[in-house]
């Protein structure tokens, strides 16, 4: 009874989604590498070394280029996402219950490359210790809180500034793991992942049953798939740009930089239900999960 519990739960069912997805190969992006390959046609020797030593911000690489840079990485992503959902569709009907896990986890794949590659470029640190450990508490709730901004939802907008502002004061070259695991943003945690359960089933199922008539099926299944990735991935860019932690002109100095964090425990969040006010115009509208 309690592992049927455990399934019916949307938190639950969210992070299981996460942590498969997460295991796939291919999904961790080695942040050294990335930010190497991605400025390499727009930044001198200089710049790319102090952007992987520190940070792009300290860098002095503006947002602009940035912003070019990562819509570069998002039409790479939208490409690949897309085509492969197509295939997925061609089978039909016969072959649904393999293709729709297995679309399902290379989406929420794709979803998690993209949140790193805009994550490095505007100045977060390393997400993944290695390419084949357990994901860490911390960086599976600062990566819950990246899709709870691609999904639209304002809770996790705060949540994301908020761990943002504990970098950029602090200039910390990790996570900060305690209002993220049992601090301040852990709520919020929770509460993202409880909604992101819930319309990841839905979407699943709308998904599923565009793939039942061969080739159709492929069309709408990959249109589908651009349609909800892409803005999903400009709301990300967005909302990670306009951060004081991407801006070159708020760092602070070298000398200031720790490894601690801050934690400001009495600090609160609009509640987490309060979701969707103010999301990105050119998403798809998303429903209000319930308790």
């Amino acid at each position: 009874m309690k592992q049927g519990k455990e399934v019916e739960n949307p938190e639950s069912r969210f992070f299981a989604v996460l942590m498969a997805a997460a295991k796939l190969p291919g999904v961790r992006i080695h942040r050294e590498a990335y930010l190497r390959s991605a400025l390499a046609r727009h930044c001198s020797e200089e710049e790319i070394r102090r952007a992987i030593e520190e940070t792009p911000a300290a860098a002095g690489i503006t947002v602009d280029l940035l912003d070019k840079v990562a819509n570069e990485s998002i039409r790479y992503e939208t490409v690949k996402v897309s085509a492969l959902s197509a295939a997925a569709g061609i089978p039909g009907i016969l072959a649904l219950p393999a293709t729709v896990p297995a679309d399902t986890a290379q989406y929420v794949g794709h979803m998690l490359r993209i949140a790193q590659k805009l994550a490095y470029l505007y100045s977060w640190p390393e997400l993944f210790s290695d390419e084949g450990g357990d994901v860490d508490d911390a960086t599976k709730g600062m990566l819950t809180l990246f899709f709870g901004v691609m999904f639209g939802t304002q809770s996790a907008n705060a949540a994301v500034g908020k761990v943002a502002g504990m970098l950029a004061e602090q200039v910390a070259k990790e996570l900060p793991k305690k209002a993220l695991t049992h601090g301040v943003v852990y709520p919020m945690v929770k509460k993202v992942a409880k909604y992101l359960g819930v319309k990841m089933t839905t979407q699943s199922f709308a998904k599923g049953v565009s793939k039942a008539i061969p080739v159709i099926g492929a069309v709408v299944s990959g249109g589908l798939t651009l349609s909800t990735y892409l803005p999903m991935a400009k709301r990300l860019k967005k909302h990670l740009a306009g951060l004081p932690l991407a801006d070159p002109s708020r760092q602070a100095s070298e000398g200031d930089v720790v490894d601690g964090e801050v934690v400001e425990e009495h600090e609160t969040f609009a509640p987490a239900d309060a979701e969707l006010h103010g999301a990105d115009t050119t998403a798809v509208k998303l429903e209000q999960p319930r308790d």
